[in-house]
């Protein structure tokens, strides 16, 4: 063997072990770690090749769903380390789904660690673990008699729910609360209790997410006063594409991102073409993931990558009898059909994640732009709202 022959197979060895170290998350050079802790990837950030590996992709970065409301399980954490997701922004129930989620984590501490700030999310993806975020898709449950508009410091239960690591939350679900309006009710605004609830989130440097449950007007008003601070919507999609109350129009998406803040995409199916005069009908057709990153593609061009997120909405494991779902006040037929509720194909699961990273390279997505959606954006709002 000759000089130059030794030589080219040495640097190709090495090669090889730098990639067996990356898939490994482990013994990384500089550059490839400051990635895995979500910062700026050891890829071409330029790239927009169609022939990219999606995993790589995936691995290169810090990936987020800005919302899921599945019940973690031993199989769901499975799920997620199949789709490539190192943090989850987990919807929660009430004081005992606290316990139980709390209870969880601890019996599966080797798999799972409850994050709080983005160090503590850096700290996870480094360990080998999956963050877990918690928060609230509406108030609520924090009581109007709590929270006087006309007295002193706010005197809700929210600094209790601050300690046990709640860090977003959303104003109210589909309906009317004492805080403000649902999206069922746009025209309606933030009440002054309500007034009183988003001085208090911004108190507490708790990230709030308007927009999709919560009405147009109470997410305007609400902005309104966000003084400087991101504010998001975790999980919805776009009004101007399909006309359906749960989505939000081009009012809210403009002053979400004039916050710097993100808006997260579902692929709930419904969500991509179920509009309001479809309410006599009892099932939307089924599209395929395509459809939904046209969504991506809309977002993109009017308002920039900075503001994309992915917030799957995911309801793996939880026992819904969509019977009496479909018949509430808080979700009917306007807004999605009879259950159960499916997802676009080539989406239907979070272990899907990566047909999203394919179909972004397939459009020519450049790599940092795709870094960005897969959860570049959701930390730079965490980390800019938790300090």
């Amino acid at each position: 063997m000759n000089r130059r022959d030794m030589m080219c197979k040495t640097a190709a060895a090495g090669a090889a072990l730098g990639l067996l170290r990356l898939a490994r998350n482990e013994g990384a050079e500089p550059a490839v770690a400051a990635s895995l802790s979500g910062r700026s990837s050891a890829l071409d950030p330029t790239d927009r090749r169609q022939t990219r590996d999606p995993m790589a992709v995936q691995k290169a970065t810090l990936v987020v769903d800005g919302l899921d409301t599945s019940v973690i399980t031993e199989r769901y954490v499975g799920m997620l380390r199949t789709g490539g997701v190192n943090c989850i922004y987990r919807s929660m129930g009430v004081l005992q789904d606290f316990a139980d989620q709390l209870n969880f984590m601890d019996a599966h501490a080797k798999d799972l660690a409850l994050v709080r700030n983005i160090k503590e999310i850096r700290q996870a993806h480094q360990d080998g673990k999956i963050g877990v975020i918690m928060g609230w898709q509406s108030a609520t449950g924090l009581g109007v008699e709590q929270l006087n508009p006309f007295s002193g410091p706010p005197r809700t239960p929210l600094r209790a729910y601050y300690a046990m690591g709640l860090r977003v939350l959303g104003i109210a679900y589909n309906i009317a609360n004492q805080f403000g309006a649902g999206n069922m009710e746009p025209n309606l605004g933030l009440t002054r209790t309500g007034r009183k609830l988003v001085e208090e989130i911004h108190h507490l440097n708790i990230l709030l997410d308007v927009g999709g449950h919560t009405g147009e007007q109470t997410s305007l008003d609400a902005i309104a006063m966000t003084s400087g601070r991101p504010v998001i919507c975790s999980h919805t999609n776009i009004a101007a594409i399909a006309d359906n109350p749960r989505n939000v129009s081009d009012r809210v998406i403009d002053a979400i991102a004039k916050t710097g803040g993100v808006i997260g995409i579902t692929p709930v199916n419904d969500f991509h073409v179920r509009t309001k005069k479809d309410m006599a009908v009892a099932h939307s057709p089924r599209i395929r993931i395509e459809k939904m990153l046209d969504q991506y593609e809309y977002l993109k061009k009017r308002v920039g990558v900075d503001h994309i997120g992915i917030g799957t909405d995911f309801v793996e494991g939880r026992r819904i009898d969509y019977d009496v779902v479909n018949r509430s006040s808080t979700i009917n037929r306007e807004i999605i059909s009879d259950g159960p509720w499916l997802y676009v194909q080539g989406f239907e699961t979070i272990a899907d994640l990566p047909n999203v990273t394919r179909g972004l390279i397939q459009r020519g997505w450049p790599t940092a732009d795709i870094h960005k959606v897969l959860g570049g954006n959701w930390l730079r709002v965490y980390e800019r709202v938790w300090g």
